[in-house]
């Protein structure tokens, strides 16, 4: 514990991968819950069920989700400045497991409603906690990039492996336990994401600091601080910009494939697999050793002109082939984008690490919810064919227009390493 608990050196490795994951952990769960979710609702729904019945349901549960993410992120990053690291991933960690223990066993639509507001609430501490250990460790400007890549990419791989994780325990149940489970039955795949996040709980109060870090706070400049105090509302508002536009894309993306091109659930499935991998490879690469964290910041602007422009080419492409590029050029920007601006909020945010992160967290969230909604709203208006993808591409170009002069701005440092 002695040797976690310096304030020299790097991140140690086993906190890193503890961090990790924490929040492959949470990302998995919502990976796991979001493909088994309309065969739960069509089962808990009295009576005759109809299609919109089950897409409001299953759009409503998932906003509800994101929701208390927006709510909750910041007091547990304010938290965790305050008490420390552990107790708010332990206290996270070990409510995500129990709400995720009893989602298994529930068996009413309300009940599914408030667990899924639980469940967001406890998960709110994990990655802008993760993030802000990341943050107050003393390390060298590229080690911290690399790590907060690290971080977003164990999100990423979380969400992209849990409906196959979900799917694969769900078989393994079946097939060797030999355990007969209803049509539309969550309880094995969410029992089983309940156990790692108890694993990983146990790993946190072994591998993760007690105590918030005091070095940073003493190098930080707090008339610096304070001149520059409005440079993280501005990230902050590019951060719901970017997953407003994420948000309406992923609606959008499943709605036109079934809709309009008439794709395959397995060529949905792929362009979504695409999407994922795509962002999980651009995160690696911008915060290599072939890019210089300070020089980041001249990503910023022209990844969200790329953004702008691929959303407003989506509605004109018009079959499989030309879908798969477009998403490709929308999730490289987005991948670019992310840990860009959660490293860029880190570096601004002095000892305030928890409570800036989590305000980040909570503008994705909120972004991800409003753009998902709007999505779904303005697809079928047949008056504006694409309505919202052109209108999701004007609020991103007003990003880049916020973007500008980033660059000159964020060159400033608000502290230097010892």
């Amino acid at each position: 514990m002695k040797n976690i608990e310096r304030t020299a050196g790097d991140v140690p490795r086993l906190t890193l991968v503890t961090l990790m994951l924490a929040v492959f952990t949470v990302s998995a769960g919502f990976g796991v819950v979001l493909p088994l979710l309309p065969d739960l609702i069509e089962r808990l729904l009295v009576g005759e069920v109809t299609p919109a019945q089950i897409s409001r349901h299953t759009g409503l549960l998932t906003a509800v989700y994101t929701f208390s993410l927006f709510l909750f992120a910041p007091m547990w990053g304010r938290l965790s400045d305050r008490r420390g690291a552990r107790v708010v991933l332990l206290v996270g960690l070990l409510g995500f497991g129990v709400s995720m223990l009893i989602f298994s066993f529930i068996e009413s639509l309300t009940a599914v409603y408030i667990e899924r507001f639980l469940s967001g609430l406890f998960a709110a501490a994990a990655t802008p906690v993760a993030a802000a250990v990341i943050g107050n460790f003393t390390t060298t400007e590229q080690g911290r990039a690399r790590r907060f890549a690290f971080i977003t990419m164990a999100g990423i791989a979380g969400f992209l492996l849990g409906p196959m994780l979900g799917i694969f325990v769900t078989r393994f149940a079946a097939d060797f336990l030999s355990l007969a489970m209803p049509a539309g039955s969550v309880a094995v795949p969410l029992a089983a994401t309940a156990l790692l996040a108890f694993f990983v709980a146990f790993t946190v109060a072994f591998a993760v600091p007690g105590r918030p870090r005091s070095a940073l706070a003493k190098q930080t400049s707090i008339t610096e601080v304070d001149k520059r105090a409005w440079l993280v509302p501005k990230l902050l508002i590019l951060t719901f910009i970017v997953s407003a536009g994420v948000g309406v894309f992923e609606v959008g993306l499943a709605l036109r494939g079934k809709q309009e091109l008439g794709l395959t659930p397995y060529q949905i499935a792929l362009m979504f697999a695409e999407c994922s991998l795509v962002m999980f490879v651009m995160q690696a690469i911008v915060f290599s050793p072939w890019f210089k964290p300070d020089k980041t910041r001249w990503l910023i602007a022209p990844a969200l002109s790329v953004l702008a422009l691929s959303l407003i080419l989506i509605p004109w492409a018009s079959d499989f082939t030309l879908m798969l590029i477009v998403i490709g050029a929308v999730a490289a920007s987005a991948g670019i984008l992310t840990p860009i601006l959660t490293y860029w909020i880190s570096a601004k945010a002095g000892s305030a690490q928890g409570w800036e992160l989590g305000k980040q967290t909570a503008a994705a969230s909120l972004g991800v919810t409003v753009g998902s909604m709007a999505g779904g709203f303005l697809f079928n208006i047949a008056a504006l064919p694409g309505a919202s993808f052109v209108l999701s591409a004007g609020f991103v170009a007003l990003g880049f227009l916020l973007s500008l002069n980033l660059p000159h701005l964020l060159a400033s440092r608000i502290y230097e390493h010892i």
